[in-house]
């Protein structure tokens, strides 16, 4: 192959290259006691069953201007801690320097006897009590609701069903038409047999869940990445950034049973909710009930939701101030890279403070 040298000695160097980098991430590793994630102080202002609505605690307040209020719904399949990973690459620590009071449902981990919780459950009990508690909290009427992947869909159905609890939508890498041909994870789920996978399982295991997510990218999220790891660990400050990203990535909660066949059969395998059919509980989710403001963040190299899904929100609602922002990153690079967080706090920071 031209440029590509194979020489005898180009390989013995390469070897000893990787060898002393293999080496040096061992004694990385040792020094390591703990990894730490969720740095920024909070404190617990509400419970329902598992699930905890946080307020995190910002810097002593110089003016009393009132501070908007932003209540976070992430995805059931991750820990919302993504969002407050370390203190150089936190979401929520850099809202809270541009002046937004931060709340966040944390949804717990599902035990055995959540198997029979559905997205009745989870939208009209859980995210309606967070909703109601972080207003009371705040001292509004009204929330202004910021939706990570799934909790933005969670969201979305949220602000359909309840119009009058909501005063701006933010939708982060948020899935909104499940059917679009680039919706690599959605050719997957539309072949899953929900009902056996339910009667099998009980609750869908995590790890099956995250197996499935990295089979999408085998090749960067497997070969790639273990390739990389001598370089990754052999710093300190590299080696932490990493393993803080990979407890996060294993750490990945139980699916409660009724609700995952739900949503996999509604959302991936129906494509009802752009369709204006989807139901929770009795009740039906007509996404033109939607009129709020709503800013629409998309990451342009996003294999897990494409583009194409989130922008269907666009036409999909009723709102007037529809406002999309597209970043150059990934699906969680979105809310967690440097470059990304230059940009999409201080976009939701304004768009609040408007």
């Amino acid at each position: 192959m031209k440029g590509l040298d194979l020489s005898a000695a180009k390989i013995r160097e390469e070897l000893r290259t990787f060898n002393q980098r293999l080496t040096q991430s061992y004694e990385v590793l040792q020094q390591i006691e703990s990894i730490e994630v969720g740095s920024t102080p909070r404190r617990e202002i509400f419970t329902n069953d598992k699930v905890r609505l946080y307020h995190y605690e910002a810097a002593e307040q110089v003016d009393e201007t009132p501070r908007p209020a932003v209540l976070i719904c992430y995805a059931l399949v991750n820990r919302p801690y993504i969002a407050d990973l370390q203190p150089d690459r936190s979401l929520i620590a850099s809202l809270l320097e541009l002046g937004i009071n931060v709340y966040l449902i944390d949804w717990g981990y599902p035990e055995e006897t959540d198997r029979f919780l559905d997205l009745d459950d989870y939208i009209e009990d859980y995210l309606d009590s967070c909703v109601k508690a972080c207003t009371a909290d705040a001292g509004t009427e009204k929330v202004n609701l910021l939706g990570i992947c799934q909790g933005g869909t969670f969201s979305l159905c949220y602000a359909a069903l309840h119009p009058e609890r909501i005063n701006r939508l933010i939708t982060l890498v948020t899935p909104v038409d499940f059917q679009t041909p680039d919706f690599t994870l959605s050719h997957l789920a539309r072949e899953v047999d929900a009902d056996l996978a339910v009667e099998t399982y009980g609750n869908i295991p995590g790890e099956l869940l995250n197996d499935t997510y990295n089979s999408l990218m085998p090749m960067r999220l497997g070969v790639q990445k273990n390739l990389g790891l001598p370089t990754q660990l052999s710093d300190r400050d590299k080696a932490l950034n990493f393993l803080r990203m990979e407890k996060w990535i294993n750490d990945g909660p139980d699916q409660a049973g009724e609700a995952f066949r739900s949503f996999i059969k509604q959302f991936f395998q129906q494509n009802l909710l752009i369709k204006g059919e989807a139901e929770i509980g009795e009740r039906r989710v007509d996404l033109t009930e939607i009129h709020h403001p709503i800013l629409n963040i998309i990451g342009r190299h996003d294999h897990l939701v494409p583009p194409s899904s989130s922008r269907a929100l666009k036409e999909a609602t009723s709102s007037t101030d529809y406002r999309e922002l597209t970043v150059n990153a990934g699906h969680i690079g979105v809310f967690v890279s440097s470059k990304a967080l230059k940009q999409v706090p201080n976009a939701i920071a304004d768009w609040l403070s408007e």
